[in-house]
């Protein structure tokens, strides 16, 4: 170990002292290993130290032969600390125990007799979850520091730390923004975040979804028209823009746009002035303008369907959203931040999730993005019976495979990225098959859980 460096804390729990030389000795290089030969200790030490991670034994004194002893100490550290990872160690024949304290509140089990290495993996990758809720508990706090105002925009992963920066950068300025990616990125909070921080944030922020509106109706919602324009044109009606005004316009949807109104709208932003439907008189509009789109613009412009110099026009900065499936660990943060946000909203006391049910999250592909995630997690704590969210309470319960077919596969190129797609669909089969449950799916897989675990950190899982 270096000088200097503080090792996280971890607290074993067993009353065979063996035992807990052997954990001691195996895990005494990476953390400072805290041990205890009953609850009456355990506790002690729980309460005064305080370890991120606990390996609990379920029989312990007075009660070596049950399981009362071990289920109050499980209850009781959960009580004072529920963000602790709490691995419960069983014989071979107390699965149902261990499933009993997963519902309690444990982050996994592991039977009896301890394989030291597949035991560092599960231990690993408990602390590695705390740090990843840390970090979201700590992005809640400082999200203001990275984009104005909290407008939900989270994420640690690097390619959303690029969006952070952007919106710093583009924000204190006027250009026009594109925001593209996906649906359900969060394309409009990016919008919202950069508004925020601006020097229009006091005035107003005006959002338009382009796509949803008729055709023959978007010219008006966007310039307004004047009283006997059209029938049913009883009133002077300002559009969008000038509601705007000194403020910003979102346009969501712009590749929606129909080209004779992309012409206007191109005039628009090199004259800065607009004319109502059926009105002659040039209006003077100080608008800043951002833009959002899921399509191919690129596309689009070589099909002559987007008019290229619209788009450099609102394209100055371009800002691309990264779907949710290449975020990593934040499909976990979020997962975490939602399900807080929809405890306190429905009243419901819910620790967190099972570790199946993080499996499915990190290994589903989200096509829905951050919006179904959204979804999912607040159909989840409606649903959920415990304390502990399973993946069939987030609607998992039937998640399709999705095998690749032959052409599929040649189209990927080498023989090596084939290979490696098709080791990454049976891993996700595998473990979708089995509910999640890691140990049942490397025993389908042919390997070892550790081996397994590699394997998903190799395809990003």
């Amino acid at each position: 170990m270096e000088q200097g460096v503080t090792l996280h804390k971890i607290l074993i729990v067993d009353d065979i002292e063996d035992i807990r030389k052997q954990l001691k000795w195996g895990l005494g290089k990476e953390y400072a290993v805290l041990l205890a030969a009953d609850g009456t200790e355990a506790l002690a030490l729980f309460k005064r130290h305080q370890p991120l991670v606990v390996t609990l034994d379920l029989g312990l004194p007075p009660d070596e032969e049950g399981t009362d002893e071990g289920f109050r100490c499980l209850k009781e550290m959960l009580h004072i600390a529920p963000a602790t990872k709490i691995v419960v160690i069983t014989g071979n024949d107390g699965r149902a125990n261990a499933l009993k304290a997963v519902q309690m509140g444990a982050y996994d089990y592991y039977p009896k007799p301890v394989n030291l290495d597949e035991l560092k993996v599960i231990i690993s990758r408990a602390f590695h979850l705390q740090m990843i809720e840390a970090e979201n508990r700590r992005l809640q706090h400082t999200v203001v520091d990275r984009t104005g105002e909290n407008n939900g925009i989270i994420g640690q992963c690097p390619a959303m730390q690029q969006v952070f920066t952007t919106i710093r950068k583009v924000a204190q300025s006027d250009v026009s923004v594109m925001v593209s990616g996906e649906s359900g990125t969060g394309k409009e909070l990016v919008a919202r975040a950069i508004h925020d921080m601006s020097l229009r944030k006091h005035a107003p922020f005006i959002a338009i979804n382009c796509g949803a509106i008729p055709e023959t109706l978007l010219e008006s919602e966007l310039f307004g028209h004047e009283k006997g324009s059209f029938t049913g044109a009883h009133v002077r009606v300002l559009g969008k823009v000038e509601y705007a005004h000194k403020g910003t316009l979102f346009l969501d949807e712009i590749g929606e746009i129909p080209g004779a109104l992309q012409v206007k709208l191109l005039r628009f932003l090199q004259e800065r002035s607009i004319q109502r439907v059926g009105g002659r008189e040039d209006i003077s509009v100080d608008v800043r303008i951002i833009a959002a789109t899921n399509i191919d613009i690129s596309k689009a412009m070589e099909e002559g369907r987007f008019r290229e110099d619209l788009f450099y026009r609102i394209g100055v900065v371009n800002i691309e959203l990264p779907p949710l499936r290449s975020r990593g660990e934040d499909m976990l943060l979020l997962a975490n931040l939602f399900l807080r946000k929809f405890s306190g909203d429905f009243n419901k006391k819910v620790r967190g999730y099972s570790p199946e049910a993080e499996e499915y999250i990190s290994a589903y592909s989200w096509p829905g993005n951050v919006r179904e995630l959204e979804n999912k997690v607040q159909r989840a704590v409606l649903m959920v019976s415990g304390q502990l969210i399973e993946p069939d309470d987030l609607g998992f319960a039937s998640m399709p495979v999705n095998t690749p077919s032959l052409p599929e596969i040649m189209d990927l190129g080498t023989l090596k990225d084939a290979r490696d797609a098709l080791e990454r669909d049976m891993i996700l089969s595998a473990i979708r098959t089995q509910g999640g449950n890691i140990a049942k799916a490397a025993d389908t897989l042919g390997v070892s859980r550790p081996t397994l675990y590699d394997l998903m950190k190799k395809h990003g899982i």
